[in-house]
Order: structure tokens, then C-alpha cells, then sequence
């Protein structure tokens, strides 16, 4: 079976057995504070579990794209190496919301695997829970007793409570899970050893295909465990190793999911798969980060420096390292391989197939900028010494590892070839520390829901007012770095939680009956749920409760937000058709809108949507909204919709005029765009490849603007005593500065080669060394480098030069060693400066035969002069 007909036959024989198929989430995870990625087929199904949202179908069945290379579940490091981890992999699962359990779940795992994908039964082990005396938890019987229906009992395993038990995460719902475990290897093999002595002991051919997990507890912050409500079924199958095990394959990678790929990459490489072993790991490492890359991407995540986008970044860089240092790939390539890709996954997920253009310059642009980083890291190495013992320091490799994205393996394949070893105690040290200020600088540590009424949900009422009457329905106590919040959920609530790039709502709830007043200061989505933070609960938590929200901070975000949809309009008409929004921040100070551009907008451009933007403001149009449409036919009717957003069924269709602005959304939005007043951009970036940034501002941040512009235009025209022409007067005014600028560069020269032969002169020579030691009077640190090259061309054996300057009250030395010096005696400009640096309260580096320092210490020049003579000496 190809892989497209064995991920249909899954989905069309739970189809059958009456499950709802649902679409795949997008690959990135938004409104959960606790993931990055979709890491399980699970995560979009999290507020249905938790019991935050109706369950519109009791069965459901999907293929969902997933990512695991981050927190508990990060097999980056593997991926490549052996034969079956991903980065991005499909999860086929089916599930049961209260509905059926684990008799029906376990029969329909064995009918489909044995009797539609005709496995062998006598190669199949499945595990089952034995539980957990330290937990009160008992045995698994239950799914033991069913399995027997269907497998031999010899083949049915106990498992402890880390293979067999699943839990969502350190709180939440959990529950005993059952895996079923395929023997792939020979027959003489199977002979020789028993497969179930292989089962989770990491054997790379006796594998687990499918886990079924079964929900019956909710894990409590004191961690004890209380049942669950409804009883739910959450099954995840590895579509990779399905395909595998289907197609009699011992690799993942040899299975049409990731031949395409790999054959492109051989073919271009020039080199055969299965000729050599660093050489495959790299193919593979390509074909698999690619697709975690791309599809990232197509699902609204950039590569950048921070958070989710920094582990894309990691990602790609870790396939473009292997593409360089194995396969002599020196030009960007893995762009390449989109095309490939969109056309594989078209049908399944036409995410990126739509987007395919932008998702190939995007990583193009990447792939050249750290193609570049990766050769001055090289060069950064090969100017390395190591130490008297051949050891490279682990600081180092941490800096190769942290700055120019070189894993430690690559550090340590070099090091090997200079005869050198790597301090990895150190290099584990440094790491671990980065990790740690990671985690402090994003620990939140959540406690238990308290329930005050557990048979309501919020409704949301802010799209019609600004104020209602309501009631708690449960709270929690968080701290954020040490400083304790709260979390309340309301019966109903007019304040809007951010979403779509709208921030939430703040404002005040008031208790009816004793007046206290608690300010909200923000609200979010958690898993669907609409929560509300505060520093202090109510003293009354069952009173009636008068929720307000700041009605002029909502006007202001309403009138950033009604302009972010014009401007995305304008953007189209002016630029062109494949302009798509790539991520927004509406607050009441700023609008921030970033999309899909390959150039700089130019001032003309700038003018152009300015002005249509301003000229739909003064037309006046009224909101036209239209709640719960059907998802299809918004998409029929022209709506603008956003990748990588997950919409429901029914959607909130925001017009501003048919012809113009029609977008899916659900914040909130002015009653006509008169109320914008007036529209202004202020600023024009690029954000990341093929993606650019305009920021503005409206209504009276926007009258503001241009009151201070005026004012800044009068005080220029009053300093050049009011011209008739001022670009004139300020273009005579740079041309004579320019003229000036001249002038003193000339001085400067004509006094540097003065200096020149004066310190020349004055040099001492010690140990056969000549030294240059002296304070000069130079205008620039440029000035100062200049004068030492200079000499250096004089006297281009045995010297030694430190030149210490006052610059406009900082201070500033250089170095500067002959290139014989540093070979024959082991001298160091880097390092010297680096103490020297010291007297100065400053730092400082660079090569071993020039290098600079700064500090903040003009006190400590004349000190830093007799020390580099002392050391010298």
C-alpha cells in the first residue's frame, strides 16, 4: 500500500464505525500557555478533555501534524541518527468523548491492524498498565480482560507506570494507556530471541505502532488523583512507522513518505543513499527537518530568535550544518525541497501547498544567513588555541554551540582533527545554566481550580456591551516569578480575552452588594476558556458582580483594530494579491501588522496606502457583522482567511464595504471607520525573510503624531532662521558639514603620520622584542586602528603596540602584534586586551594579532600602559 491509501484506509474505517473526521490543528499552538507546538494528536481536543467545551461529535478521527522538539518531548538530537524519530510526524488517533471505551477501542485497534492493514498477529505484543502500589493505583484488568478476546496472553505485557500511564501534563486529565508493539525483524531473529524480552527496550525493529489511552483521572496540584466525569478514548498511531512496518521496510526512511525527498537530495549531492553512513544520517536529518520547517512556516511560525521561533531557526540551521559539513552543500539547498514537499502533502494539508512560494524564500533566506554564520564560525575555531593539555575550553564550544548554531558534535568532529578533546563538563555546565535561565524566566506555577459553580460556561457578551451582570464560576492562585495572581472564570463577561493579535480587556468587577472593587488587568484563552487576571480575589466570592470594562482603552484597541483591516485591504491593492497577514499586535497604543512582501515598501507606496486607508476612513463605512456562518460559506463568499488560524465550523465574518475588506475575525471593532479618525504610519521594517512589518497609529495618537511633526518642522525652520526652501537650506547645510568632515579626516591623517614616526621612533626594544607603549590624541577608535595598521606596515616584524586614547571621555585601547610574534612566541592580541581591559572597568577581543578593548575608566589608561609592560616584559 502507498502511504496516501494507508492514511485513507485509517480514516475511512473509523468513518465507518461512525467517527466524525476532522481536519488537522494548525502546527503551532495558540491560546495555550503551556505548549509551543502540537506535540500529540491530542492538543486540540484539550478543552474537551478538560471539560471547557461542548462536544459537538462523541467520535472523532483525524491525521494531525505534530512537532516534538522542545520541553518533555524533544527527540531533535535522535532525529537522523536512528531510523524512526521525527522531528514533524503525523498522529492518525481516534477518540471518544464519553462515549465508547476500552472494550470497543481495543477491538478496533486489532480488526484494523490484523484484518484492513493484514498484519501478521503472531508479530503483534500489546502492553497493558499493572499499576502502581505508591499511587493507589490499581492494575489495568479491564483492558487486560479485553485484549484476551483477541491476543494470545502471552503476548499481552505488563508495563510500569512510565510506559503505561499517560498524563497531559503535571495536572490534568491521565489515565492507563495500552500500546501495541510490532517484531519486525527476520524469522531466524524472532527464533533466536523472544520479542517480548525487546518490547520498550529501545530495539530499533520491535517498535510500538498505536497507544491507546484511556482517561479516567484528573491529576491535582497535590497530585493526588480523582476519576473524571466522563470516561474518553485518546489514541495516537505513528503514521511514519505504520507506513514502515506496511511497506517491509526497516527504515522510516525508506518508505515513500521520505524517498521523494531523499532521492532529490542524492541526486543532487551526487552521492548514492546507503553508500555511507555520515552521509545518510545527513539526507535524513534534510528530509526530516524540512518538513517540520515548511510546515511551521505555512502555520504562521517564522524563524526567529525567541520562543517558537527560535527552535524552527535551531531546526533549520541543524539540517543546513549536516548539508555543509557532509554532503559539501556551500550554497543554500533546502529550499529546494519545498516544491517537493507541498506536492507530497497536497490533498492532506493544502496549508502548504497554498503557500508554497513564500515558504521557499523564507527558508532561502535563512539558509544564506546561516550559511554565512556557520563560515565565520569556522574561522572563529580555527583562531582558537587550545590549551597546554590540547583541551578546548567548554565555554567555547558553548559559544560555537549558542551563537553560531554548531552542535557539539560538529565542535568536537573538528577539534578531533587538530588532535584536540573538548572540556564537556564545562560545555554541559554552561548549557545547563542557559536552560535554567530560561525556565526562571518563564516558570508560572498554576494551582487547582477552586469550583463555585461547575454547570455553567462563560458566555461572552463584549461584542454587544461593555458592562453586565455576573457571577464567579471557579478560581485559581498562579505565581509569576514569585508574585502571586489570580485567575477567575465568569458565569459571563463582556471583557474580550486576547486573540488574533488583539490584546485583552482590563477594567474593574464590582461586588454589588458590598462595593468592593477588583481591577482586572487582563484577560486571556486558555484551551477556550476566557479567564481574568487579578492581584486579589473578592472577599465575597458567591455575590453578584458588576463587570466593566475600560470603555476608553476598548475604543482606542477597536480603532487600531477596524484600521489593521483596511490597512491588510490596502496592502493587497496597492502591493499586490500575495500580501497575507503573517501576525498582528492591536493594542490602544499601536498597531503592528506583519505580511508576506519580498521588498521594501518605498515612500511612494507608503503614500499610496496611506492615503486609501484615510480615503475609506472618510467614506464612513459601517461595520457590516455576521456571527455564526458556516465556515464554507464565508470561504465561498471572497473572506479573507488567515493560515495557520484554526476555525470552527461557524465563523465571525467583519466587512468594511463587500469590495473591499471581508475577513474572518472575532475581535471587536468600530461601528463605522469615521470613528478611526485618522490613519498614519510611522514606521516600515523587515521582520524576517519575506516578511515585512508596518506600524501606525489612529485617532488622536494619530492627531498627536503630526501635531509634534509640525512642531519639529517650525523649530528646524526657526534654527535656519525660516528659508523659503528647506530641503534647500538643509542640503546647503550637510554639503558644507560633509566639506568640513573632509577637512578634519585630512588633519587627522597628516597627525597620525606624525605620531607614526614619532612612536616608530621612541620604540624599546626588550628581549628582542620592539614594544610601542603610549597614550595618543586621535578623535576615533577608527583614527586609532588606522595609525596602528599604519605601523604595523613600518614595522612588520617583532612588535609589540598598545596605544591607549581618550575619546571624547571614554576610554579606548588597541593592540597590535606582529604576525611572526604570535606564531614563534605564542602571543596573543585577544587575550592581552582582555586584561588590559580590566583597569579600564570595560572588555574587550579579537584576533590573536589585533584587538581592541572599551571601558567606562579614562582614570585607568596611564595603569593599563605599565601593565602591558609589564607583561610584556
Amino acid at each position: 500500500m502507498t502511504s496516501s491509501a494507508i492514511r485513507q484506509a485509517f480514516l475511512d474505517f473509523f468513518k465507518n464505525k461512525g467517527h466524525e473526521i476532522v481536519p488537522s490543528a494548525p502546527i503551532v499552538v495558540k491560546n495555550d500557555p503551556t505548549l509551543m507546538f502540537t506535540n500529540a494528536g491530542m492538543n486540540q481536543f484539550k478543552e474537551l478533555f478538560l471539560g471547557e467545551a461542548p462536544i459537538k461529535f462523541p467520535r472523532v478521527v483525524d491525521t494531525q501534524r505534530c512537532l516534538r522538539v522542545s520541553g518533555k518531548h524533544n527527540d531533535l538530537e535522535e532525529v537522523g541518527i536512528d531510523t524512526y524519530h521525527h522531528t514533524m510526524f503525523e498522529m492518525l488517533g481516534n477518540w471518544s468523548f464519553g462515549d465508547y471505551f476500552k472494550k470497543e477501542a481495543i477491538a478496533w485497534s486489532w480488526e484494523l491492524l490484523t484484518e484492513v492493514y493484514k498484519i501478521d498477529k503472531d508479530r503483534l505484543y500489546v502492553t497493558v498498565f499493572e499499576g502502581d502500589e505508591q499511587e493507589g493505583l490499581p492494575a489495568d484488568t479491564e483492558a487486560y480482560d479485553c485484549w484476551k478476546m483477541h491476543i494470545n496472553p502471552d503476548r499481552i505485557l505488563k508495563g510500569n507506570k512510565k510506559d503505561n500511564f499517560w498524563e497531559m501534563g503535571e495536572t490534568g486529565p491521565c489515565g492507563p494507556s495500552s500500546e501495541i508493539h510490532i517484531d519486525c525483524r527476520s524469522e531466524a531473529e524472532r527464533q533466536a530471541v523472544d520479542g517480548a524480552n525487546l518490547v520498550n527496550a529501545d530495539h530499533p525493529q520491535v517498535i510500538e505502532i498505536w497507544n491507546n489511552v484511556f482517561m479516567q483521572f484528573n491529576r491535582l496540584k497535590d497530585g493526588s488523583l480523582q476519576p473524571l466525569p466522563a470516561k474518553h478514548v485518546d489514541t495516537g498511531m505513528g503514521f511514519e512507522r505504520l507506513v514502515r512496518v506496511l511497506q517491509h521496510k526497516t527504515s522510516n526512511y525508506d518508505t515513500d513518505v521520505f524517498q521523494p525527498l531523499i532521492n532529490v537530495i542524492a541526486q543532487e549531492a551526487n552521492v548514492v543513499y546507503g553508500a555511507q553512513e555520515s552521509q545518510d544520517i545527513a539526507m535524513r536529518v534534510m528530509a526530516d527537518h524540512v518538513r517540520a520547517i515548511a510546515f511551521a512556516i505555512a502555520d504562521g511560525q517564522l524563524p526567529s530568535n525567541n520562543k517558537a521561533g527560535y527552535v524552527i531557526r535551531r531546526i533549520l540551521r541543524r539540517a543546513v550544518r549536516y548539508a555543509y559539513t557532509f554532503l559539501n552543500f556551500k550554497e543554500p539547498f533546502l529550499h529546494k525541497l519545498v516544491p517537493v514537499l507541498a506536492a507530497q502533502f497536497e490533498g492532506v494539508f493544502n496549508e502548504l501547498f497554498a503557500q508554497q512560494d513564500f515558504v521557499q524564500k523564507v527558508v532561502l533566506e535563512e539558509e544564506a544567513s546561516f550559511l554565512r554564520t556557520l563560515i565565520t564560525g569556522i574561522q572563529r575555531f580555527e583562531g582558537y588555541h587550545a590549551d597546554e593539555n590540547k583541551v578546548v575550553n567548554g565555554d567555547f564550544a558553548f559559544e560555537l554551540y549558542d551563537t553560531y548554531g554548531f552542535p557539539i558534535d560538529l565542535t568536537a568532529l573538528m577539534a578531533r582533527e587538530k588532535g584536540w578533546d573538548i572540556d564537556m563538563k564545562g560545555f554541559e555546565k554552561a548549557l545547563d545554566e542557559q536552560k535554567q535561565r530560561s525556565r526562571a524566566a518563564t516558570t508560572i506555577d498554576t494551582g487547582d481550580w477552586v469550583v463555585l459553580d461547575e454547570h455553567t460556561d462563560t458566555t461572552f457578551e463584549g461584542y454587544d456591551t461593555l458592562q453586565t451582570n455576573t457571577k464567579l464560576l471557579k478560581y485559581r492562585k498562579i505565581s509569576v516569578k514569585g508574585r502571586d495572581q489570580y485567575q477567575l472564570t465568569l458565569a459571563n463577561t463582556p471583557f474580550y480575552a486576547e486573540g488574533g493579535g488583539q490584546v485583552g480587556d482590563t477594567g474593574t468587577l464590582t461586588d454589588e452588594q458590598t462595593g468592593e472593587v477588583i481591577d482586572i488587568r487582563d484577560t486571556k484563552k486558555e484551551n477556550g476558556l476566557i479567564i481574568h487576571f487579578t492581584d486579589k480575589l473578592p472577599t465575597h466570592l458567591r455575590g453578584v458582580f458588576l463587570a466593566k470594562v475600560n470603555t476608553e482603552r476598548r475604543a482606542a484597541i477597536e480603532r487600531n483594530h477596524s484600521a489593521t483591516h483596511l490597512l491588510h485591504a490596502a496592502l493587497k491593492t496597492v502591493l499586490g494579491a500575495h500580501v497575507n497577514q503573517k501576525g498582528s499586535l492591536v493594542n490602544d497604543e499601536v498597531l503592528r501588522f506583519d505580511f508576506s512582501h519580498f521588498a521594501k515598501v518605498n515612500e511612494e507606496e507608503i503614500t499610496r496606502i496611506e492615503h486609501l486607508v484615510n480615503q475609506k476612513i472618510r467614506e464612513n463605512i459601517f461595520l457590516q457583522e455576521q456571527r455564526s456562518v458556516p465556515y464554507a460559506e464565508a470561504l465561498a463568499s471572497g473572506v479573507t482567511a488567515l493560515f495557520g488560524e484554526k476555525y470552527g465550523d461557524y465563523v465571525r465574518v467583519i466587512t468594511f464595504d463587500d469590495h473591499f475588506s471581508k475577513e474572518l475575525c472575532g475581535g471587536t471593532h468600530v461601528g463605522n471607520t469615521g470613528n478611526i479618525g485618522y490613519f498614519k504610519i510611522v514606521g516600515e521594517s523587515a521582520v524576517a525573510a519575506g516578511v515585512r512589518r508596518i506600524e501606525a497609529i489612529t485617532g488622536t495618537k494619530a492627531d498627536d503624531f503630526i501635531q509634534e511633526q509640525g512642531k519639529l518642522l517650525q523649530q528646524l525652520k526657526d534654527m535656519l532662521k525660516n528659508p523659503k526652501d528647506l530641503s534647500i537650506a538643509l542640503h546647503a547645510l550637510l554639503q558644507e558639514n560633509q566639506k568640513l568632515k573632509k577637512e578634519v579626516e585630512k588633519l587627522t591623517q597628516e597627525k597620525a603620520h606624525q605620531l607614526k614616526d614619532t612612536l616608530i621612533n621612541h620604540a624599546e626594544v626588550v628581549n628582542g622584542v620592539r614594544m610601542i607603549l603610549d597614550m595618543v590624541e586621535l578623535p576615533s577608535a577608527d583614527a586609532v586602528k588606522s595609525l596602528a595598521f599604519s605601523i604595523k606596515q613600518s614595522v612588520p616584524k617583532d612588535l609589540c603596540l598598545v596605544l591607549a586614547a581618550n575619546i571624547e571621555g571614554k576610554p579606548h585601547v588597541a593592540v597590535m602584534i606582529a604576525d611572526n610574534l604570535v606564531k614563534e612566541r605564542n602571543l596573543d592580541a585577544g587575550k592581552l586586551v582582555r586584561e588590559l581591559a580590566k583597569e579600564i572597568k570595560g572588555g574587550g577581543g579579537g584576533q590573536a594579532f589585533f584587538a581592541t578593548a572599551g571601558g567606562k575608566d579614562v582614570n585607568g589608561l596611564p595603569i593599563v600602559l605599565q601593565k602591558a609592560k609589564a607583561l610584556l616584559s
